[in-house]
C-alpha cells in the first residue's frame, strides 16, 4: 500500500476503542497522523499505552465527548485531512434497556460532529455503521441492496438514522463531505502483539470476550442465548471478520474518498461466510486447546436468527477483502485475554 503524506491528520473519534485503536495501528502504518478522541467511556487510557508499545511513540489523544461542539471545534482548529467517526454506545442488549441514552449519545452526537465537519471544511468521512441496519433480513448473504427493515434493536435504528443523516448532510453540502457508510458485520481478535485488544467495561455484551473470559475463569460460563434458533444447529449464525481486516478497510475507505472527491457509497465488510456460535466454540477450542464452559439459555431480546455478508462490492471498489481465518482470530483474542489476567 502506497504511504500517505505526513502531513495528512486523520481524526479517530472513539479511537481508544476496540477497532479503533486497531484503525488507529492501520493508519499509522499507511502513513497517517491519527488523532485520537475518546471520552473513555467504554475505553481505557491504558490502550493508549499499549498504542505506543505497538508503534513506537505516543498519538495526539484528546479526552473528550465528540458531541461536546466547543472542545471539537480547538480539536478541529487545526485542519485534519478527513474523519473516522467510530464514537458510539454500540449493544444491542443495553440498548433495549436504555434507548434514550442511545438515541441521545449515537445520533444526537453524530449530527452536532456533522454539523462542525461541515464548518470546518473537512473533506473525507468515513462512518462506523453496522449490520444492524438490514434489521431480520430473509436474503443471504445480505448485500448493499437489500431493503432496510425495520431495526431489531434501538442500537441498530440508531445506525440507520446516523446513515440518513449523512446522506441528507452530503446532500446538503452538494457533495462537499464525502462519506463512506461502512456497515461491518461481527469483528473479533485483537492485535497480533496482544498490546491491544477487546476491552468491554463490565459484562462483556459480544460473544467472543465473554467466551475468553469464561476460559479465563472469570465469567462461570459462557451462556449461549438460544438453540432453538431455525439454523442447522439451533444457534444464531454471524459473519466473524478479524479487527485487523475491519481496520484495514477503514484505510481502503479512506483512499476510496481521496479517489471520489464528494462520493458517497455503501460497503458491507464481512468474510462472506457465516458461523453459528456452537461452531464458534468449536474453533475457539480446536484453535487454543482450551474447553469453553457454556450452557443454553432463552433467546436474547433484539437478535436477529442470522446474518452475514455479501462483500464483493468492499472488493471491487476498494480492494479490500479479509485474510484471517475464524481460527486466527480466536487464537489472537484468547493469546490478549491470557496477558489480561497475567
Amino acid at each position: 500500500m502506497a504511504t500517505a503524506p505526513s502531513h495528512q491528520r486523520i481524526l479517530v473519534t472513539g479511537g481508544a476503542g476496540f477497532i479503533g485503536s486497531h484503525t488507529v495501528v492501520a493508519l499509522v502504518e499507511a502513513g497517517y497522523v491519527p488523532v485520537v478522541v475518546d471520552d473513555l467511556r467504554n475505553s481505557s487510557s491504558s490502550v493508549l499505552d499499549g498504542l505506543e508499545r505497538i508503534l513506537g511513540s505516543r498519538v495526539e489523544f484528546h479526552e473528550l465527548d465528540c458531541g461536546d461542539e466547543a472542545g471539537m471545534r480547538k480539536v478541529l482548529a487545526k485542519p485534519v485531512h478527513g474523519v473516522i467517526h467510530f464514537a458510539a454506545d454500540k449493544a444491542v442488549g443495553e440498548s433495549t434497556e436504555q434507548p434514550e441514552q442511545y438515541f441521545s449519545n449515537n445520533i444526537g452526537a453524530t449530527a452536532r460532529l456533522t454539523g462542525l465537519l461541515r464548518e470546518s471544511g473537512v473533506q473525507h468521512l468515513v462512518f462506523s455503521s453496522s449490520c444492524t441496519v438490514y434489521g431480520e433480513t430473509s436474503t443471504l448473504p445480505v448485500d448493499e441492496g437489500a431493503a432496510i427493515q425495520p431495526a431489531a434493536s434501538p442500537y441498530g435504528y440508531t445506525k440507520q438514522a446516523c446513515e440518513s443523516l449523512l446522506r441528507y448532510a452530503h446532500s446538503a453540502g452538494n457533495g462537499q463531505l464525502g462519506v463512506a457508510l461502512l456497515r461491518y458485520f461481527n469483528p473479533i481478535g485483537a492485535h497480533p502483539s496482544a498490546e491491544i485488544g477487546e476491552l468491554p467495561i463490565g459484562t462483556p455484551a459480544n460473544l467472543v470476550p465473554f467466551l475468553t473470559q469464561s476460559v479465563a475463569g472469570i465469567r462461570p460460563e459462557l451462556t449461549v442465548f438460544g438453540d432453538d434458533y431455525p439454523t442447522p444447529d439451533g444457534t444464531c449464525i454471524r459473519d466473524y471478520l478479524h479487527v485487523c481486516d475491519l481496520a484495514e478497510a477503514h484505510v481502503a475507505a479512506l483512499r476510496w474518498l481521496e479517489k471520489h472527491p464528494g462520493a458517497l457509497d455503501v460497503f458491507n465488510l464481512g468474510t462472506g461466510c457465516g458461523n453459528s456460535v456452537k461452531e464458534v466454540i468449536a474453533a475457539f477450542e480446536k484453535a487454543t486447546g482450551k474447553a469453553v464452559p457454556h450452557r443454553f439459555g432463552p433467546r436474547r431480546p433484539g437478535d436477529v436468527t442470522a446474518i452475514y455478508a455479501d462483500a464483493t462490492k468492499a472488493e471491487a471498489e476498494l480492494g479490500w477483502s479479509t485474510r484471517r481465518s475464524l481460527e486466527v482470530c480466536l487464537a489472537d483474542a484468547w493469546r490478549w485475554q491470557e496477558k489480561l489476567v497475567r
